[in-house]
């Protein structure tokens, strides 16, 4: 029995959250600190944050594996169905590439504020849903958390980033949501200009929408 990439992260990123939780010395070498990225050159923390979560909310960990396992496998499906043992790689540089992305916006606007930390894998799972959106933009529906409906994957897109763009400037918030918008937007344009025949697939759903 082959065991998706979608749970082998899920697995991964739960036992690492779980662990950096109870150890300090750990959380607080995996976290996002853009201070010292840049002037310590620790790389690693563009990726090794999205390995662990706010352990003062087990929901931050648990909503994004939610979401990631609702999405994840369904695009690894189609990269794989379509691209062969390919689809497996172009599928970990979107999550991969998305959790890196997503840091543009607080490398650039904090790497001399040694106070600002991030951690959670968001901006990956946003990467991995709006390439799920690009794939299938009208394409079935995704319900709204506790609302009896569901939305063309491609509004649900657009309302996705207003809200988080809205979220953005009002602030007030611990949440990182430029790195939701940036790392949505790198899925979304990494899946239609690379994934062959993503874009074509796109441009027809959306014509349909209007024949």
């Amino acid at each position: 029995m082959n065991i998706s990439i979608t749970l082998i992260i899920i697995v991964i990123t739960v036992a690492v959250s779980l662990s950096a939780n109870s150890k300090p010395e750990l959380y607080s070498k995996l976290l996002f600190n853009p201070y010292q990225v840049f002037h310590r050159k620790e790389w690693w923390r563009i990726f090794s944050h999205g390995l662990i979560h706010d352990n003062n909310n087990i929901m931050h960990l648990g909503f994004n594996m939610y979401v990631l396992y609702s999405f994840g496998n369904s695009v690894e499906s189609i990269l794989i169905n379509h691209m062969g043992s390919l689809g497996v790689v172009y599928y970990l540089l979107i999550y991969i590439g998305g959790m890196a992305i997503a840091t543009l916006p607080a490398l650039m606007k904090h790497r001399d504020n040694y106070s600002y930390n991030s951690v959670g894998a968001s901006g990956a799972v946003s990467a991995v849903l709006f390439s799920m959106i690009a794939f299938a933009p009208f394409s079935g529906g995704i319900g709204i958390m506790f609302i009896p409906i569901s939305i063309p994957p491609l509004v649900f897109g657009v309302l996705y980033l207003a809200y988080e763009k809205y979220m953005e400037k009002r602030g007030g918030t611990n949440i990182a949501h430029d790195a939701h918008i940036y790392g949505a937007i790198f899925g979304f344009l990494f899946t239609l200009l690379f994934v062959p025949d993503a874009f074509m697939n796109f441009i027809t759903e959306l014509l349909s929408v209007f024949n």
